[in-house]
């Protein structure tokens, strides 16, 4: 069974918005609604630098060419990981860390560091991003929106199509 864009369809696609966002931080870190609203929260936590930080990471993996490496490793470096970084991220081994790296990069080589703020955000700001007025306020209105009487109205030509 396809979806309409000829994708296999299962339940995980057929979840969407703040109800696809509640089952994991991996499904809402792939929706670009849920990064926003999930940065203004942690932007009210005074800790939005994790997540820039591994949207950063991510973006880094996808780098071609080892001058635009170098370039945006130096740039993540002096971003998220130097002692006088604008947005310093907090991170075991970060001590150890020096530029030298910088001039050898490879795409995984702020894997780890990703990795503890992954889970630095998993284990503690997204359970309480579940409970915040700004997920909860989303949830709320994508709710109204479904049961819209134009929602309501669209359902009921398709089950009368389908169940005929």
């Amino acid at each position: 069974i396809n979806d309409g864009e000829g994708h296999p369809s299962s339940s995980h696609q057929t979840l969407k918005g703040t109800s696809k966002w509640a089952t994991s931080l991996e499904n809402l870190l792939e929706d670009p609604e849920g990064v926003k609203r999930f940065r203004e929260f942690l932007k009210k936590e005074f800790s939005e630098e994790n997540v820039l930080f591994w949207l950063a990471c991510e973006e880094f993996k996808k780098t071609q060419g080892k001058k635009q490496m170098q370039e945006k490793a130096k740039e993540i470096y002096m971003t998220f990981l130097s002692s006088k970084a604008s947005s310093q991220v907090n991170v075991e081994g970060q001590s150890r860390l020096s530029e030298t790296i910088l001039e050898t990069p490879h795409p995984l080589m702020f894997q780890k560091l990703q990795d503890q703020i992954f889970n630095l955000m998993k284990y503690d700001s997204y359970s309480r991003f579940l409970k915040s007025d700004i997920f909860l306020n989303h949830q709320k209105s994508e709710e109204q929106e479904e049961n819209s009487p134009e929602a309501q109205t669209a359902a009921k030509r398709a089950s009368r199509i389908y169940n005929t």
